[in-house]
This record gives C-alpha cells, structure tokens and sequence, in this order.
C-alpha cells in the first residue's frame, strides 16, 4: 500500500497536522492535552490508514477479478449485494463480465457455424467438381465422337448449374442464419403468394400430369415478405411434386382466422418415414426417399424463411399416401 504516492501524501499530511496540533498543546494549553492530542491524532491516523487498507484491498481483489476476466473466466460473480460505489462497482463488472461472455458464445457459435458451412460447401461440391474433371478430361480426346462430345458437355452444363443453385441457396441460408437478412413486413393476399410461388412449377407438373386444387379465403393474408415467403413456398411444392407420381395430385388450401393465417400443402405421394419425419428440415439431409440429385437444402432454407418471419411450418406424412405441410404465419401479439 505505501507504494502508492497518495498514501504517503497521506501519511505525511498526517503527521504534519499531528505534530502540530501537539506542540500548539503543549504550548498553549499544557503537556496533559499535548498527550491527549497525539493519542487522538494517532488513534484518527490509525483508523484512517486501516480503512485505505481495507479500500484498496477489495480493489486489488477487483484489479485480480479482472485480470481472470480477461484470461477468459467469466464464471466469476463479484457482486456482494451491499451498499456504496465499490458495491455498484462489483455490479458493473459482473455486468460487463455477462455482456462478454455472451459474446463469446455468440462469437463461438459464429465460428462453428462457419466452420460448418465451409465443411458443408466442400462437401457438397466435391462430387460435382470430380464429375467435372473427368469429363473436361474426356472432352480433350480428339479421338472423341460428336455424340459423346455434346452428351459431356451437356453434363458440364447441368453440374455448372446445380453448382451455381448450391452455392447460391447455401450463400441465402448463411445469411439468414447471421440475421443479415432484412424481412420486409408487406401485407400480402395469400391468393397472391400462392400465384406467384406455383408459377415456375407448372411445367413440372403438367409433365408428370399433376393435378392441381387450390381453395380458400381470397381475404386471407398476411404480414411478411413477398419474394423470400415465395422462394420458401417454391422448395416445398418442389419437394412435393418431386415425390408425387405420374397423375398425382397436389392441393393448397389457405385461410386465416385470430391467431395465424394458415397454407396447407397435401399431396398423394410416396410420403416420408417415421425414422425421416423429425430430420426433413435439417440442412444436408437426404430421407430413404430422396432423389439421387437431391442435396436437402430445399426444405432447410422453407423452414428458416418462414421461422424467421414469426411462423412455423408442421408436416405430418404417411408412407405410400402422401404428405400434409401446414404452414403457420402467427399474428402480432399487441
């Protein structure tokens, strides 16, 4: 403690104004009330210096609080529910302790989710670069019939845009997950949302001679995003006319009422498993019945656009029978 400056400022100032108040005793009163004010003046010096001690000994404590803090422990809780500004101190620190330990997590759930993401790009792309290079290879034969040639290269093409969807989706999904993503908050006719979603579908389903029904409440509608809400609708038809046969059929019923407004999605396809229904919306996985050419992504990306919008998605399938999504879009609670 004495190798603080103001301490021996301290003490000198202590001392000085102690000896004199004993000679000026001594002087004009007498040697009596000379003794009594040296013993008071060391007694007042006495409790002055054992409460800097004390002082300075919780803010050393504080000072070691800190020095754990910024090695990374931020378990510690100093806080001593007292009053007085070391108290409302302690307080602060544990507050700023939390506050950064927060920020850790976030900042390693940040970096897992980036590890994860790179891992699952490398993964995804692995295949078709390798499909790629054989082919690029194969195409340098000069010996190479015109057939063959445009059957490869025609591959090439079809690998380039499934590697440009993947990317593209995994790139909208990352930035969903970040929050970097600004939802607009339209009111939009769910008329309008399902117009515009089965659109690019049409084709597909006339096809595989699909029929389609739509039903509902042309008043239904809800606050959200437009285009992001329409991408998330697309992935879910597209996975059911993807697992609906030839003369299959697809309806979309939708409806508002006081808490949400609804959009069911049925289909009479293959269905999905028990052991596949908890995992459908969980980025990369593939069920018993997916396709050679599916990634599941799809319905990973449906799921975090409309969770993300204060909704919910439900699905409940049986095998050989087909496939019920229940899109919820809740209501503001005011």
């Amino acid at each position: 403690m004495l190798r603080n400056r103001e301490i021996r400022w301290l003490l000198v100032v202590l001392i000085t104004i102690s000896t004199l108040g004993t000679i000026l005793s001594a002087i004009f009163i007498s040697y009596s009330a000379a003794w009594f004010v040296l013993g008071v003046s060391l007694l007042l010096s006495a409790t002055a210096l054992i409460f800097t001690w004390w002082r300075y000994r919780e803010i050393e404590r504080l000072s070691g609080f800190l020095q754990q803090i910024s090695s990374g422990d931020f378990q510690l809780d100093v806080r001593d529910n007292r009053e007085g500004e070391l108290s409302l101190l302690k307080t602060q620190i544990y507050k700023v302790t939390k506050m950064l330990s927060e920020h850790g997590a976030l900042l390693t759930e940040d970096k897992g989710k980036l590890t994860n993401a790179i891992s699952d790009i490398s993964h995804q792309l692995k295949t078709p670069l390798t499909s790629m290079m054989v082919m690029a290879d194969l195409l340098r034969d000069n010996e190479l019939d015109d057939a063959k040639r445009s059957e490869f290269i025609r591959n090439l093409h079809v690998q380039l845009e499934r590697m440009d969807w993947l990317v593209s989706s995994l790139l909208k999904l990352s930035k969903i997950d970040a929050g970097t993503i600004h939802f607009k908050r339209d009111r939009i006719p769910v008329w309008a949302l399902i117009e515009k979603a089965v659109e690019p579908l049409l084709i597909p389903m006339d096809i595989k001679m699909q029929e389609l029904e739509i039903e509902g409440d042309r008043e239904a509608a809800f606050t959200g995003d437009l285009n992001w809400t329409t991408e998330a609708l697309i992935n879910i038809l597209k996975n059911c006319v993807e697992h609906t046969g030839e003369g299959g059929k697809l309806t979309i019923r939708y409806s508002e009422n006081a808490l949400y407004t609804g959009v069911r999605i049925e289909d009479n396809g293959s269905g999905i498993s028990k052991k596949d229904l908890p995992y459908i919306f969980k980025r990369f996985y593939k069920g018993e019945n997916a396709g050679d050419d599916s990634v599941g992504i799809g319905l990973a990306m449906a799921y975090s656009i409309v969770t993300s919008q204060s909704g919910d998605i439900e699905v409940a399938s049986t095998p050989n029978e087909g496939t019920r999504f229940h899109i919820k879009f809740y209501k503001q609670v005011i």
